[in-house]
C-alpha cells in the first residue's frame, strides 16, 4: 500500500481558477491510485468564495488569516494527518499541470528521494508563463545559492513533493516568499536526496496573479528571497 498522501494548496481569492484545478487534480490522482489522497486548501484571508468552492470541489478547507505564502504552507502542514506520510504543495492557480504529478510522486513513494520540486525551466512551458521579472529573479536566486550553497537547483518552483519525516526534519519557518528557498537550501545543507524533474508550467487557469504583473509585490518578493539567501549564507544552522 501507498502511504496516505496529502496535499497542500495555499489559496488568496482564487475562486475563478480553484473549480478547473480541483477537478484536473482528482483526474490526475484517480491516474495514479490516490483517491483517497487528503487535499488541503488553505485559505489565505480571500475576500471572495475560494474556501466555498474547495469544499464542494472535495477539498478540506483550512483557515489562516496571516497573510502570506510559507504562513499559508505552515497551517496546512499543522493540519496534516497523523498517518500522512507524503506530503505535495502545489498553487492553486492551476498554472502546475496536475498530469505531472505522477512522475512527481514516484521517486518519493519508492524510496528514491526525500524532496523531489518540480522545474519549470529544464522543460517546455506555455509562452507568457513567466514574466521577466520572474525569469530574471529565479535566475538570479538559483545562481547565488550555486555559488554560496554549492546547491545546484535549476528553480524555485512551487510544485512540490516531500516525504513527511523530510519535511519534519526542515522545521520550516519562513511565512513569506523566502519559504519555497528556505525549503531547498535547507534540503542541500541536511544531505536530503533532492531530484529535479522537468514539469509542463502554463499560465494560470483565471484570475490575477499576487506576485508577477504587479511591479511593487515583485520586489517584495525578490527582496525576500535574496535576504532568505544572505541570512542562511551567513547562518551555518538553521
Amino acid at each position: 500500500m501507498p502511504s496516505p498522501i496529502a496535499f497542500i494548496i495555499p489559496a488568496l481569492n482564487e475562486e475563478t481558477a480553484l473549480a478547473l484545478m480541483l477537478d484536473g487534480l482528482r483526474a490526475a490522482l484517480d491516474a495514479a491510485a490516490c483517491a483517497d489522497a487528503d487535499i488541503i486548501l488553505v485559505d489565505n484571508g480571500s475576500r471572495d468564495a475560494t474556501a466555498d468552492v474547495a469544499r464542494k470541489h472535495g477539498a478540506r478547507v483550512v483557515n489562516e488569516p496571516r497573510r502570506g505564502y510559507g504562513q499559508a504552507c505552515l497551517a496546512g502542514i499543522a493540519a496534516l494527518s497523523g498517518d500522512t506520510g507524503i506530503v505535495v504543495f502545489l498553487d492553486a492557480d492551476g498554472s502546475d499541470d496536475p498530469e505531472d504529478l505522477l512522475r512527481l510522486l514516484a521517486p518519493v513513494r519508492d524510496g528514491k528521494a526525500d524532496l523531489v520540486l518540480g522545474s519549470r525551466t529544464i522543460a517546455a512551458r506555455k509562452a507568457g508563463a513567466f514574466s521577466p521579472p520572474q525569469l530574471f529573479g529565479n535566475w538570479l536566486a538559483t545562481g547565488l545559492m550555486r555559488v554560496i550553497f554549492r546547491a545546484q537547483y535549476s528553480d524555485l518552483g512551487p510544485f512540490r513533493v516531500i516525504g513527511r519525516g523530510a519535511l519534519e526534519r526542515l522545521q520550516m519557518r519562513d511565512t513569506n516568499f523566502g519559504w519555497t528557498i528556505e525549503m531547498q537550501i535547507k534540503a542541500h545543507r541536511f544531505g536530503l536526496r533532492v531530484m529535479e524533474i522537468p514539469v509542463n508550467y502554463r499560465k494560470r487557469i483565471a484570475g490575477e496573479s499576487k506576485i508577477s504583473g504587479n511591479f511593487i509585490a515583485t520586489l517584495r518578493a525578490g527582496r525576500k528571497i535574496l535576504w532568505t539567501i544572505a541570512k542562511h549564507g551567513f547562518s551555518s544552522g538553521q
